[in-house]
């Protein structure tokens, strides 16, 4: 039986479309409304807000808290002060990506980690060897986004700690009674808070934020505008962008945090006081330039696209909601060199974009590549590019 989020009797009662998709065994919203394009120019336009409930959530507590997050974690946490937040990735031995997620510092020996998959199984077995409890504390909260240029001033009319809150800052204040954490992050690629909310008083702070938000046009965002906003922030889904090593069948679908582009995360890790799982193998990797691809945005020629359905006798009709499957890449000679995890057409650039998986000769910002389209039951190719990531990156998002 499919459980439902501490939120769901207010987000039935909101979901007009009544599109509901299974995440991690909760019922989760794919959509509220008929089109997922208007909650999707909500969050980029005034403010919206998602359930992200489902997350698996752990509290890692105790004197060793610190060095046991060191060695399992890639990005080193040592400089991360308490009331901060930290995007992760964690890796094999092989230095393959098992999964991300964000950790939050709420003292000198207490972290508090989300990801998407179960991990109390694997982080126990680890943390045996150590002073540390690992606690399951994700049917004890609620968590809850809301994102966009409207988020600051709706949350600031509930509790003014949020005011000087900076990028990824996290604090703890109250929402009427309740006692809530909230951090400045989120999915969306702008302003945007999650709060962390104990599960008995979901629903009396999920009120006050909607009504709080009425004078701003906040609504509910379903899965479907969560692809959107995330694809042209150029941030990676587990599922999409990556498989978790643990769940690979084999190491074509797995790859390493310089091949998802996350080597940025890995700042110091020439330091050998810190030996993380997966480092030596890492070092290998960038000491032999043995990283089989490059991850990158791509955009298409937009006046191509429409010529190549007009030129097949068809109309061109862009749909922004992210196709279900691999696009392939070739070169300008017709080589195969990758292909895009993520591709939709982007109400924000106007054209068609994508996060992707190229070989590292092509990686290099404006090279010109083709990207595979299906035409009249044939596979076509239409022009584009290499791109940077993000394809949107407002400066109110850290200012």
């Amino acid at each position: 039986m499919m459980r439902t989020t501490p939120f769901h009797p207010r987000l039935e009662q909101l979901n007009h479309a009544h599109a509901w998709g299974n995440w991690s065994g909760y019922l989760s919203a794919l959509k509220y409304d008929l089109s997922s394009k208007h909650e999707y120019f909500s969050v980029r336009n005034a403010a919206g807000f998602f359930d992200t409930s489902p997350l698996h959530k752990y509290w890692l507590r105790g004197p060793d808290a610190e060095r046991f997050c060191s060695h399992v974690f890639a990005r080193d946490v040592r400089a991360l002060r308490p009331g901060r937040a930290q995007y992760q990735v964690w890796c094999d031995d092989a230095g393959f990506v098992l999964e991300d997620g964000v950790i939050f510092r709420t003292a000198a020996d207490e972290f508090f980690l989300t990801a998407a998959e179960p991990n109390y199984g694997y982080l126990t077995s680890l943390a045996r060897r150590y002073e540390l409890d690992v606690v399951d504390a994700t049917e004890d909260f609620a968590s809850l986004a809301v994102q966009g240029p409207r988020s600051r001033d709706i949350l600031r009319a509930l509790t003014p700690d949020i005011d000087e809150l900076r990028y990824f800052g996290l604090t703890h204040t109250k929402i009427g009674d309740t006692e809530v954490m909230v951090s400045r992050t989120g999915f969306s690629g702008d302003l945007g808070y999650e709060l962390v909310i104990p599960a008995d008083a979901a629903l009396e702070v999920l009120d006050a934020i909607i009504a709080a938000g009425e004078p701003h046009l906040l609504r509910p965002y379903g899965e479907e505008a969560l692809n959107m906003v995330r694809i042209e922030a150029g941030l990676p889904l587990l599922g999409k962008e990556f498989t978790s090593s643990r769940y690979a069948y084999t190491d074509a679908h797995r790859f390493t945090p310089d091949e998802l582009g996350l080597g940025w995360l890995l700042k110091g890790i020439d330091d050998e006081s810190r030996p993380f799982i997966g480092r030596e193998a890492i070092l290998r990797e960038r000491a032999t330039g043995s990283s089989r691809w490059r991850t990158v945005g791509v955009a298409i020629e937009w006046r191509d696209y429409y010529d190549l359905f007009a030129s097949n006798g068809l109309l061109a009709v862009p749909d922004e909601i992210p196709v279900g499957w691999e696009t392939m890449l070739y070169s300008a000679k017709g080589k195969r060199i990758g292909y895009a995890t993520s591709f939709m057409y982007s109400p924000y650039a106007q054209r068609h974009i994508g996060i992707a998986r190229v070989r590292p000769k092509f990686a290099e910002i404006g090279t010109e590549i083709q990207v595979e389209q299906t035409v009249n039951h044939e596979y076509l190719n239409v022009r584009g590019h290499v791109t940077g990531l993000p394809f949107f990156n407002p400066e109110r998002k850290v200012a």
